[in-house]
Formats: structure tokens, C-alpha cells, sequence
């Protein structure tokens, strides 16, 4: 049983290591894994040769272990432009200055005209709130945004995203492995959702919350909380801990601590589903209905140039 063990144990840490380290040295990867190939052999000869495997075997762990504990998340890489900065705000009763708001102007999935500004809201103007989700490929995953509305007709939108470095791209598996920092981006509707709609080409849906003023008030903080903390002590992006539905789910249990787990903190794509059922949607009607109703994509590729891209997506409704 003990041979069983070990073996099995040989088995799944080099594979979990193997993994960390080809994330982690992307540029010497060849070295990275060949190093650690040699370490595994020997670790392999202890056990066939001296006896010594498990002793060998712990001091692997404690050293690929170490290692991957001393990573640290880091505020001051070479981020690229559209995470270049993390929202933060000052709060003062219902007004809220928010810093680094985004407000890029698109002419490709690539390019912007780059604009990062200072704007002040009035939380007493709060008027409702939508959950925004967009997807790219594979319908059960969505990225998830909120979008908050208030009286003169503005919407500024949290998107909990990964903090990527200049030349990076999302990859899943580097979200399982500290590859990205976690960042709260703050934008307005014609930056960061028409980003998706008209740019990318993603399925893009608006969803109505049901929320009462002291919970859009609460809900809002909490993304203000969660940018100035970010902002005082980086974290790490996970995958699965602290992705952009977690995070929300999280931040909502302001709402009700009791709020239950499931299966949309993986798959994103079926929070509808989820929050159909906890009644947190506006709309009425089935849940085929209210997605059906959802869909914004062509409504804002349909739109003229200089139209008012938030009434736009909302027209008819």
C-alpha cells in the first residue's frame, strides 16, 4: 500500500509541478522542465537504489513547494494599456469620486484611442443595475459585468478581470497557477461592452436586477471596497477562487450572507439560470423569454455613429 502511495504521490505532484513551472518560465521552459526532470529521477533512483524515496520525495515537495509559495502578485509589472490601472474611489457619504475610470474608444479588437478619468457619482442617483454577460466560444462560460445606472441617464461598469502583462493572453490553466493578478476595471458602457458587441463579435445579453436602492448602494460599495483593496494589496486571479463570478457572488453576499453555492460559479454561463430561480431578475416571463430579451449584439452593431450607445442597447426594452 505504501509503494502504491508513494508512486501515486510521484505521479500527481510532478504533474501539478510540471505544469506550475511550464506557466511560470514561459521564455526558458526547455531548462525549467529539464531541470525538474532531473530532479524526479533522482527522486525515482532514491526509491529503487538507497531506500531513500520518501525522504527524497518530501524534499522535492519542499522545495517545488517553496518556490511556488514565494510567488508573489505584483503591482508594478508592464501591464498591457487596458489594465494598466485598477479603480479606486473616495467615498463620502453618496458621493463617490472614482480614479482611473476607463473610457477607450475601439477601432479594433486591439486598439483604442486610451482614456483613463476622474468622474464623481451621486449614490443617491442610483437607478437600477444590469447584469451584463458575454460570451466568446463555449455558451457555459460568460465573462460577467455589472453595469450601474443612475438618474441622468450614465452607467459606469465593474469588470473583474485578469491583470495581464504586456504580450499576454487569458489562459485557464495559467488562472490555476499565479500566472495573472486579479484587477476591478471600472469603465463606461461605450468602452468596455461595446468592446464585446462590436468589436469581438461576443454574445453579449443585458439582464435587469431586481435590487432595492440600499441594495444597489451596498453593491456598489463593495466594488469600491474591493478596487481600493486591490489597489493597497495585490491577489492573485484563480480559475476557479477568484474569477469573475466568484468575486461577484462574494461581493453580493452583502446582499445575503446565506446566498447558496452553485454550479454558475464554474460555469458562468448559467448565472441567469441562477438568479432566475433566487428571483433577482427584472424581467417577467420564462427564463427562455428573459434570454431571448437579453440580447444586445445586434442592436449595438445596428447603431448609427455618435448614437448614445447605453440608450441604444436598451431601446424597446
Amino acid at each position: 500500500m505504501k509503494t502504491v502511495l508513494f508512486w501515486a504521490l510521484l505521479v500527481l505532484g510532478s504533474a501539478w509541478a510540471g505544469t506550475a513551472l511550464w506557466v511560470q518560465f514561459p521564455q526558458a521552459r526547455p531548462v525549467a522542465l529539464g531541470l525538474f526532470a532531473l530532479l524526479v529521477a533522482g527522486v525515482v533512483w532514491a526509491r529503487l537504489g538507497p531506500g531513500w524515496g520518501w525522504s527524497a520525495l518530501a524534499l522535492s515537495a519542499l522545495v517545488i513547494g517553496g518556490w511556488y509559495l514565494s510567488l508573489r502578485p505584483q503591482q508594478n509589472r508592464d501591464w498591457a494599456p487596458d489594465v494598466a490601472h485598477i479603480v479606486r474611489g473616495d467615498i463620502m457619504g453618496d458621493k463617490v469620486t472614482l480614479h482611473n475610470v476607463r473610457a477607450f474608444r475601439w477601432t479594433d479588437p486591439a486598439h483604442a484611442a486610451e482614456l483613463w478619468e476622474t468622474r464623481n457619482y451621486d449614490l443617491s442617483q442610483l437607478t437600477g443595475a444590469d447584469m451584463i454577460t458575454s460570451v466568446w466560444d463555449n455558451p457555459k462560460i460568460a465573462h460577467l459585468l455589472v453595469s450601474f445606472g443612475f438618474a441622468d441617464g450614465g452607467h459606469v461598469v465593474f469588470s473583474v478581470e485578469i491583470r495581464r502583462e504586456k504580450g499576454e493572453a487569458f489562459s485557464s490553466l495559467g488562472g490555476f497557477f499565479r500566472q495573472f493578478e486579479l484587477s476591478l476595471i471600472a469603465a463606461d458602457e461605450a468602452d468596455v461592452v461595446k468592446l464585446r458587441t462590436n468589436f469581438r463579435g461576443e454574445e453579449v445579453r443585458l439582464y435587469p436586477l431586481r435590487l432595492t436602492p440600499d441594495q444597489l448602494r451596498a453593491v456598489f460599495l463593495r466594488y469600491v471596497e474591493l478596487g481600493n483593496a486591490l489597489n493597497e494589496k495585490p491577489r492573485w486571479y484563480n480559475t476557479v477562487t477568484a474569477n469573475c463570478t466568484t468575486v461577484v457572488w462574494q461581493l453580493t453576499r452583502v446582499l445575503n450572507p446565506d446566498l447558496p453555492l452553485d454550479r454558475s460559479l464554474l460555469l458562468s454561463g448559467y448565472l441567469p439560470d441562477w438568479l432566475y430561480r433566487m428571483g433577482v431578475l427584472a424581467d417577467d416571463g420564462s427564463l427562455e423569454d428573459i434570454r431571448a430579451r437579453a440580447v444586445i449584439s445586434e442592436r449595438a452593431k445596428a447603431l448609427p455613429e455618435g448614437a448614445d450607445y447605453s440608450a441604444g442597447i436598451r431601446a424597446g426594452r
